[in-house]
């Protein structure tokens, strides 16, 4: 036990130190661009539905783009709003437990605001008009069939008539980890079908024919926790469809004495019947498969990522053979990891096809079943390779019993499932949020295809990445894009659906649900090189502004760069350079000497060096800010500890970002000097105060410095300046108004007390000196 850890402790060490360069503290590692909440409200590309009583509670979601519905469901609710409208049109079903239920599932020792509730769960389009949705009812899982109108309609109502036992459809609790489907009247579905939640097992419901179920063995199933089911189509033999299963079980390790998590692909016969004398009404076709995620490294100790997260499968144009993203994370007490892989059905199918796990026994180790195979061959559907003159196999249920035994004894295959290149894609340690769910679109750009990944967050953000494949073994470069804060709170993001018809993302949270744009061009800038830098395959340059691409389009003049994001090569005739010194709004600051002062200066870019620059009064040149112990440069701008007069001149703020520089931001600095500042502190008449100052609850009674004498230092050429400033940075908008309301012009304004005006007011003193302005 101690060398597997000394193992893992290595290779997280390597995997920090080497491929990730110090665990992603390098400025390319961080996103191009960072967008609040608010900044996503105010730039009209998000929009969030809270649900009708303001905490939606949220569990389930379906995107029908035939309906341009977005059906949601909650706590008690079920919601149908239409893509094209705000959510102010969303229609609403009240759906609580029954009469009695809720009081059982507490009387059970359940939560009653948390567990004993009908948290819908299970939401999937039974035909043209109906859909099917399934609640957990209070530890009483409930299913429904919901009319929601026709093509064009909007309409949302339960039929009473079709309300059934929910057992096997949906989880008795409402965060237990379940994964389903629904194909040609059917339901599959991966959960555990009890109360205490053991039983955990694959199902299939609902269709006309017998329900089929695996069997309580932990060789099939040992304590699972389902992520995803799809069902993907082998070829154009419909008898060959199989409905995939990923989900994560425990392993009993060869020596006995410990457990490991690992991450599996099953699958099961969609014409699956079970068997005639054994397994009858189990699952007969039922295999698995290891899904491996790691990195190699040095001396063949890898490092896995076990535990998996989400997937997300890409179809391809054609609708066949789908890539499928999958979403892992580290399971290791050494660091804390995140992976992405991606996989080729191709090499699903040659494992399955492969040879079968066997053991001798449980102290044996694993190895590949060397014995003769029965035929047909076990977890084949009964299709035409199985229909031969001399033995006919229409259905599971002819298939012979060494098969159905064979079956049941060998679930597991030989060989796992490699990812493309046999390495993540993508690779992320140590964050400071939790990697929790994933959607990809493949774009067309100038230079090819890229997939866009957006990863959903523990704190309620989304990380919008590529990672650039430089060789068929080389590690990926990946490059953050954006990262977008799309809850104000930070609230796990739960689920995820994008819309490449819409271009739009739904994401899920228990807050609500968010609909936020794919891209917003605009956002990255005015010039050539900005929308070069952001390396957005979305977004280009069409000779005046950063706007969609579209490869069809008619502009023959696009600049992109996605693969290097150098704007050398592409903007050399555009505005390269926005380096007039002049061009910048100019901010004024007053500083006391022998006081800290900070000069604000945030990049619209993380990944863009700062410089500052400065011009002395009375000199037309601008030097470079020099820094040492009295002068800091930090993320958020230029710090001085220590103010002398000497400091004095007009500051600027310039970034640097391949190749591309910009002017930012411009400050005046006027110092204001300690000797006068000091004789007026010592003057004991007190002139009159100004409407908006209030006193300085720091400053000694009988010292304090009123406007008039700051004037006098100052100079009154500067007064509306002053003016202008002191109203900007100390009156906030509730002051402004009760200083209209006071009578009298020597009126004392009661400063705003309520936790957002000292939240404002503080936020705002800490932009200028102490001692700047006497209050």
């Amino acid at each position: 036990m101690h060398v597997r850890l000394f193992f893992q402790a290595l290779a997280a060490w390597w995997l920090c130190g080497t491929l990730l360069a110090s665990c992603e503290d390098t400025k390319t590692n961080m996103p191009r661009l960072r967008l609040s909440y608010k900044d996503l409200l105010a730039a009209n590309r998000s929009s969030v539905f809270f649900g009708h009583r303001g905490f939606l509670d949220f569990r389930s979601l379906y995107l029908d783009e035939y309906r341009d519905r977005l059906f949601i469901g909650g706590k008690d609710a079920l919601y149908s709003l239409r893509l094209d409208q705000s959510s102010t049109d969303a229609k609403e079903i009240y759906w609580p437990p029954l009469p009695g239920q809720k009081e059982e599932c507490v009387r059970k020792g359940k939560d009653p605001m948390t567990e004993c509730a009908n948290y819908i769960r299970t939401l999937h389009p039974f035909n043209r008009t109906h859909l099917l949705a399934c609640g957990t009812g209070a530890f009483h899982p409930v299913c429904a069939f919901i009319y929601v109108g026709h093509r064009g309609e909007h309409m949302l109502s339960l039929d009473p008539t079709s309300v059934e036992n929910g057992r096997g459809k949906c989880p008795h609790e409402p965060n237990r980890a379940f994964a389903s489907t629904f194909t040609g009247g059917e339901l599959y579905t991966g959960l555990t079908a009890d109360f205490l939640g053991r039983d955990s097992v694959i199902f299939r419901s609902t269709g006309t024919r017998s329900a089929l179920r695996t069997e309580l063995d932990q060789q099939l199933l040992n304590d699972p926790k389902f992520v995803a089911a799809y069902l993907i189509p082998d070829n154009d033999d419909r008898d060959n469809d199989k409905v995939y299963f990923f989900f994560t079980e425990k392993v009993a390790e060869s020596d006995g004495k410990g457990r490991a998590i690992f991450s599996r692909i099953g699958r099961v016969c969609v014409n699956d019947a079970g068997g005639q004398r054994v397994l009858v009404n189990k699952w007969s076709t039922f295999n698995k498969a290891r899904l491996v995620c790691s990195v190699p490294g040095p001396d063949g100790i890898d490092t896995y990522f076990d535990d998996l997260e989400d997937i997300f499968l890409l179809w391809t144009k054609e609708g066949k053979s789908p890539e499928i993203y999958a979403l892992f994370s580290t399971i290791s007490n050494v660091f804390q990891g995140f992976a992405i892989c991606v996989y080729r059905m191709a090499d699903i199918w040659e494992v399955f096809n492969g040879p079968f796990a066997h053991k001798d026994g449980p102290d044996h180790q694993w190895a590949a079943y060397e014995g003769k195979v029965p035929y047909p061959r076990p977890g084949v559907c009964p299709s035409k390779t199985t229909n031969q003159p001399r033995r006919q196999y229409g259905t599971t249920k002819d298939y012979p019993d060494e098969v159905l035994h064979f079956a049941r004894a060998h679930p597991l295959m030989y060989k796992p499932v490699y990812p493309v290149h046999r390495q993540p894609v993508l690779v992320k340690t140590n964050l400071q949020q939790r990697l929790r769910q994933i959607v990809v679109d493949r774009v067309e750009a100038e230079d090819g295809q890229y997939d866009v990944m957006f990863l959903g967050t523990d704190a309620g953000s989304i990380l919008k990445v590529i990672a650039l494949q430089k060789g068929n073994f080389a590690a990926a470069e990946e490059v953050i894009l954006e990262e977008l804060q799309v809850f104000k709170a930070p609230t796990p993001i739960t689920d995820m659906e994008i819309s490449v018809k819409r271009q739009m993302l739904y994401v899920g949270s228990r807050l609500g649900v968010a609909q936020v744009k794919l891209h917003q061009c605009e956002t990255y800038g005015t010039a050539c090189a900005e929308c070069c830098l952001a390396r957005d395959p979305y977004c280009a340059w069409d000779g005046v502004s950063c706007t969609r691409y579209q490869p069809a389009g008619k502009r023959r003049f696009r600049r992109q760069d996605i693969r290097n994001g150098n704007p050398m090569h592409q903007c050399l005739d555009q505005n390269l350079t926005l380096d007039d010194f002049d061009s910048a709004e100019e901010k004024l600051v007053y500083g006391t000497e022998h006081n800290s002062t900070f000069l604000e200066c945030v990049p619209r870019s993380p990944q863009a060096t700062v410089q500052w620059f400065v011009q002395r009064p009375q000199d037309e040149q601008r030097d470079e800010v020099k820094t040492d112990e009295r002068i800091l440069k930090t993320e958020q701008g230029l710090l001085f500890r220590k103010l002398y007069r000497q400091d004095a001149g007009t500051y600027y703020c310039k970034t640097l970002e391949h190749g591309f520089t910009q002017t930012i931001t411009k400050i005046a600095l006027e110092v204001i000097e300690s000797e006068q500042l000091e004789h007026v502190f010592q003057r004991e008449d007190e002139p009159v105060r100004p409407p908006c100052l209030v006193p300085e609850p720091r400053l000694p009674h009988g010292q304090r410095a009123w406007f008039k004498d700051i004037m006098h230092l100052i100079g009154y050429a500067n007064l509306q300046r002053v003016e202008e400033y002191c109203e900007r940075v100390w009156c906030s908008d509730r002051q402004r108004r009760k200083g209209k309301l006071s009578k009298g012009k020597n009126a004392l304004v009661i400063p705003d007390t309520t936790k957002k005006g000292r939240s404002k007011q503080h936020s705002e003193r800490n932009r200028m000196p102490r001692q700047a302005v006497a209050t």
